[in-house]
Order: C-alpha cells, then sequence, then structure tokens
C-alpha cells in the first residue's frame, strides 16, 4: 500500500470514528404535543432538522388535550411537553412534578388563536361583542382551562362577575362546537380552526379575539424534575426552538396582516410545515398563526397571575406561587 493510499485509509477511518462518536453523543427526547399551530416552532425544528442538528433525536407524541401532556410529563412518558397551561398543570407543578422552562404561543392582538363565538339566536338576540357574554351559558372544554381563565379575564375586564356567567365544561372542542350549533348555548370559545367551518357554513356568529381583548401567555414547554437532571438534553432542545421562533417570527409573523399570513415563496415552505402536523389546508393555517415570542421568553407576571386567580376560584392547591413552578437557570423571563 503506498503512502497516499495509506493516508486516505486513515483519513476514512477517522471520520468513520467521528460518525460514530457523533451517534453516541445524539440524545434521545420525546416530546407531548398538541397538533395546533400554536405549536409551529416545534414542527419547524422538528422538520427542518434543527432537533437533529443540536444532537437530539426527537420523536414527537401528539395529544388530544392539553392536560393529558402534562400527564405524561410527570410520568415519564414523554421527557418534555409543549402545551397550553391549565389548572391542572398547576397542581402537578404545585407538587413538584414539573418545571417550566420556557415560552410558547401567547393571546397577543394581530394574532388570531381563540376566539369568542355566539350562536346564531344568542346573536339575533343582542350577542355581539365579547362584553356582552355576562348572564350568557357560554361553553368551555374544561372548568380550569385556558378558556375558562379567557373569561375570567374579560370579567374583570368588563365589571362583571366571572359568577354570573353560567360555564358548560364540555370536555372537547367539538362538542363546544356541536353545542354552538344546535343551539344548546349561548356562545363558546374555539380555535379558529375548529370554529372556521361554523363560521363559513353560518353556525355561528364571530364575536371577537381573546388576543385583542385579554392578551397573555398561553402555552410554554416544560419538563419533568428527572428530565432536568441531564442539563445537556435541555439546552440542546431550547436552543433549537429558539431557532424556530426566530425563523417562525421573521418568516411567517412578519407577514401577517389583518390577522393573516401571506402566502409567498417565502413563508409557503414554512406555513406548509405547520399545514403537515396540524393537519390543516394551507389555506386555514394563514389565519391562525399564534404569536410566539422569537427568544422564547415566557411572561413570568402573567403567569404569577395565572395561578393566583385559579388558585381564588379553587381550581389550583394554594400554598405556592409562580417561583415553585420555573426552572429559574432555563426561562428568559420577559
Amino acid at each position: 500500500m503506498t503512502g497516499f493510499a495509506r493516508l486516505a485509509l486513515a483519513a476514512l477511518l477517522a471520520v468513520a470514528a467521528g460518525g460514530i462518536a457523533r451517534a453516541d453523543d445524539v440524545l434521545k427526547a420525546k416530546i407531548g404535543v398538541l397538533r395546533l399551530s400554536s405549536s409551529a416552532p416545534v414542527f419547524i425544528a422538528q422538520d427542518k432538522g434543527y432537533f437533529r442538528e443540536a444532537g437530539l433525536d426527537v420523536e414527537l407524541k401528539f395529544f388530544d388535550a392539553a392536560q393529558p401532556i402534562a400527564v405524561a410529563t410527570t410520568s415519564g412518558d414523554v421527557d418534555f411537553g409543549v402545551t397550553a397551561f391549565t389548572a391542572g398543570l398547576y397542581n402537578l407543578a404545585g407538587k413538584g412534578t414539573l418545571k417550566v422552562i420556557g415560552g410558547m404561543s401567547r393571546e397577543k392582538a394581530g394574532y388570531p388563536l381563540i376566539g369568542y363565538f355566539a350562536s346564531n339566536n344568542a346573536y339575533a338576540a343582542g350577542l355581539k361583542a365579547p362584553k356582552d357574554l355576562a348572564g350568557k351559558r357560554i361553553a368551555v372544554t374544561q372548568v380550569g382551562s385556558s378558556f375558562h381563565y379567557s373569561l375570567g379575564l374579560l370579567a374583570d375586564k368588563y365589571g362583571f362577575k366571572l359568577a354570573d356567567i353560567k360555564v358548560l365544561p364540555l370536555q372537547s372542542l367539538s362538542n363546544a362546537a356541536a353545542a354552538l350549533k344546535g343551539e344548546t348555548v349561548d356562545a363558546a370559545l374555539l380555535p379558529v380552526s375548529t370554529a372556521r367551518s361554523l363560521m363559513d357554513s353560518g353556525g355561528a356568529k364571530f364575536l371577537g379575539w381573546v388576543g385583542d381583548e385579554t392578551p397573555w401567555q398561553l402555552g410554554a414547554v416544560f419538563a419533568s424534575p428527572k428530565t432536568l437532571t441531564n442539563a445537556a438534553l435541555v439546552t440542546k432542545l431550547l436552543g433549537a426552538l429558539v431557532r424556530a421562533d426566530r425563523e417562525y417570527n421573521d418568516v411567517v409573523l412578519a407577514s401577517v396582516k389583518d390577522g393573516k399570513a401571506a402566502i409567498n415563496d417565502n413563508t409557503k415552505p414554512m406555513l406548509e410545515i405547520i399545514a403537515k402536523y396540524t393537519i390543516l389546508p394551507l389555506e386555514q393555517v394563514v389565519g391562525n398563526c399564534a404569536y410566539i415570542d422569537p427568544d422564547g421568553k415566557l411572561d413570568v407576571r402573567n403567569v404569577a397571575n395565572q395561578i393566583s386567580w385559579l388558585q381564588e376560584q379553587g381550581f389550583v392547591d394554594k400554598g405556592f406561587g409562580v417561583d415553585a413552578i420555573i426552572a429559574r437557570e432555563y426561562v428568559k423571563a420577559d
């Protein structure tokens, strides 16, 4: 074997050995998530290989509601959860079984996400705007859910009591939509992706967006204390998510006008990724692009307010505050 051949072989062996070492260094992680555009950066990071480039082998596990994601994270069925805050999540976190490590979706003016919708009969009888909801029958998914909290913020804004509203927990978005169309409730809080078909078919009337009425921190990234012992895993995951957060802001959110993202050569590839994971037509995705901070920041003051409000209502156990549920070494506070 010539000297050149030996050098070439050595180089090949070195590359192969390096590849094996890199493969051994890859960290596996499962992320619990909903098929909603409010988790767009997760889908972008997975589809564009940002997790892989960070040294992660990520599996997305999809759920049908927020609370099961919190339970799965606590039990170890998933390593990380990305979903909306709920009373159940706070109760688990208050017992030390979950920690918030980053921000995700927010209700923010100009970015349609969750809306207030009236039945046709209630609208005809005078229910024309969110401020008119006092005394009405309103469908939500669950007591203590993000929808319920939104109603609480609305009541505070317009000076009526939450007790004046008859809140009907119907357990699922499809049940709430069916009740609205069937006129068994006066109104419902629904994601635009769920409500769009109702509006298009004339089955309900739009009243307003939660983000326009009462902006707040809707979702977050969280993990169990066991997962947090692997600092490399957490740091790599958050780094990949922030990379996706920034690109989502720069490309998709920067194009939003009158509540809709533009479809052009720049935005279309990313919108198609969101459509793929949410199983929605591209034309629906453009009107449902949730606001997410470009640096993954968390509105800590609002999270503290959520906990206090839910404790006052009796939905969350007392005896803990926001500092007990946040991993300060990872959270970027806003």
